[in-house]
C-alpha cells in the first residue's frame, strides 16, 4: 500500500470517527417526538378545577407552538387518577416505562402527586405540578426534577391568614379536609395565627367529597371563633360554603373564609353565596387584556364556555415553559431540560418574569381577591375585585426554611 493510499485510509477514519463524534454530542429529541401527559382528577371532586380544562390548557399550549418543536411533533395524552395514589402511579409507570412520555403535568391529590415526583426523580423525567398545592414538593420531599408553578399550602395560609388578622380576628375555628393537603394547610395556618398573637380555639376534620357539613358548621359556630377558616377544595368548598350559607354562620358575627379556592366553585355557589370572601389567586381570568384574551379562546371551546381556573392556566404555564426549554437546547433529556427551565424566567399570559427558584419553586405574584356582590357583577363570570399583587417574596416560604436536601446540601 502507498504511503498516499494509508494517509488517505486514516484521514478518512479520523474524519467518521469526528462525524460520528459530532452527531453523538448533538441534542436529540427521543424517538423524534415530544410526549407529554396530563394527570388529574377528571371525574372527582376537583375535576372542576382541573379535570378536562387542565388538559384543554395543555393542548393550547402545544397549539401556540404549532404543534410541533424544532420539526419533531408533539403528543399529548391524559389520564384520570381517580383520586387514587394507586391508580396514579400505575399511570405513570405506564407512560415512562412503556409509552415514552417524556413529561407529566400533574394536579390533584397530593398523595398521588408525592409517588408520582419520587417516581420521576428515579426515572430522571420533569414533573411539573400545576394543580397540587403541598408545600413539600420544595420542602421535605423536594425532587431536583420537579417544579411547582402555583401556590403551595404554606402561601395560601400565609395570606389568609393576614387578610384576617388585618381585620381584627383573633380567634380561630378550622373546618378541614382529612387528608394530607387539609392536615399541611392547618398546620401552616396555626403557625401563621399563632405569630400574630391569635389562636385557634378548635378544628374539626372531614372526609374527601363529604356532603353533608352540619354537624362540622355547628360546631365552628358553637366555638365562639370570629373567624371560621374552611381548608378543602374543588366540590368540597362549594358544597361547605352552601350550607354554611343555609346556617346563617356569619348573621351571628363569625366571618368566613376559605385560603384555597377555584372560580368554579364561585359558579357552583353562586355569588348570593359567595359574595364577600376574600381568597387569594395567582390567576383571574378577567384581570388583564393578556389574561382575557388566553381566557375567551379558552372559553370558546372548554364545555359549557366556562372560563379557566387558575389550575387550567398553570398547565398552561408550565406546558409553554417546558417547550421553550426544549426548543432551546434541542433535546428532550429531563435533567438538561430542567436545568434549562430553572435558568429561565417564565413569561406568559398570567406569569411576568417570573424566577425559578432552586428548589422548584416559580416565584410569581398572587393577588388578594373579594368575591363580588350579585349587584356588582356586570357580566357573565364578573367574579372578582382584584386587589395589588402580593410579591412571590412575601408570599412564599423562604429557601433556607423549606428543608429541601438538594438545596441544604450545598
Amino acid at each position: 500500500m502507498t504511503l498516499s493510499k494509508t494517509f488517505q485510509r486514516s484521514a478518512q477514519a479520523v474524519a467518521a470517527t469526528i462525524a460520528l463524534m459530532g452527531g453523538a454530542a448533538q441534542a436529540q429529541i427521543s424517538d423524534d417526538v415530544i410526549r407529554i401527559g396530563v394527570m388529574n382528577d377528571a371525574s372527582g371532586p376537583y375535576s372542576g378545577a382541573g379535570g378536562s380544562g387542565s388538559v384543554l390548557g395543555a393542548r393550547m399550549a402545544i397549539e401556540d407552538f404549532g404543534g410541533k418543536v424544532n420539526g419533531k411533533s408533539i403528543e399529548l395524552v391524559s389520564v384520570d387518577d381517580q383520586n387514587k395514589p394507586d391508580v396514579g402511579l400505575a399511570a405513570a409507570r405506564k407512560w415512562i416505562d412503556t409509552d415514552k412520555v417524556d413529561v407529566i403535568v400533574g394536579g390533584s391529590a397530593s398523595s398521588i402527586a408525592l409517588g408520582v415526583q419520587s417516581f420521576m426523580k428515579e426515572k430522571q423525567k420533569p414533573y411539573l405540578i400545576a394543580g397540587t398545592i403541598s408545600s413539600d414538593f420544595t420542602g421535605k420531599a423536594c425532587s431536583p426534577m420537579s417544579i411547582q408553578f402555583l401556590v403551595d399550602t404554606y402561601s395560601l395560609p400565609k395570606a389568609g391568614v393576614q387578610l384576617m388578622i388585618n381585620k381584627g380576628i383573633k380567634d380561630f375555628f378550622f373546618i378541614t379536609v382529612d387528608y394530607a393537603f387539609g392536615a399541611a394547610m392547618q398546620a401552616e395556618a396555626t403557625t401563621f395565627i399563632q405569630a400574630a398573637g391569635g389562636r385557634v380555639v378548635g378544628s374539626v376534620k372531614h372526609p374527601l367529597g363529604a356532603t353533608d357539613f352540619s354537624s362540622y358548621l355547628l360546631q365552628a359556630q358553637s366555638s365562639g371563633a370570629k373567624g371560621i377558616v374552611i381548608l378543602n377544595a374543588g366540590a368540597d368548598v362549594s358544597n361547605s360554603l352552601k350550607q354554611a350559607a343555609e346556617f346563617r354562620v356569619t348573621r351571628g358575627g363569625q366571618t368566613l373564609s376559605v385560603f384555597g379556592m377555584t372560580i368554579n366553585s364561585v359558579t357552583a355557589m353562586g355569588l348570593d353565596v359567595a359574595q364577600g370572601l376574600n381568597i387569594t389567586d395567582p390567576f383571574y381570568w378577567d384581570q388583564n387584556e393578556a389574561t382575557r384574551a388566553w381566557s375567551k379562546r379558552f372559553m370558546s371551546r372548554s364545555s359549557g364556555g366556562v372560563p379557566p381556573t387558575f389550575t387550567n392556566s398553570g398547565v398552561y404555564s408550565a406546558v409553554t415553559h417546558y417547550l421553550k426549554a426544549v426548543k432551546e437546547i434541542n433535546t428532550d433529556d429531563g435533567p438538561k431540560v430542567i436545568a434549562k427551565m430553572k435558568a429561565t424566567r417564565v413569561n406568559d399570559m398570567m406569569t411576568a418574569n417570573a424566577p425559578i427558584r432552586e428548589d422548584g419553586q416559580v416565584m410569581r405574584a398572587v393577588y388578594p381577591i373579594e368575591i363580588k356582590s350579585p349587584a356588582e357583577s356586570k357580566y357573565k363570570y364578573d367574579y372578582y375585585k382584584v386587589g395589588a399583587p402580593i410579591p412571590a417574596e412575601q408570599i412564599f416560604r423562604p429557601l433556607a426554611e423549606g428543608g429541601c436536601d438538594f438545596v441544604t446540601k450545598k
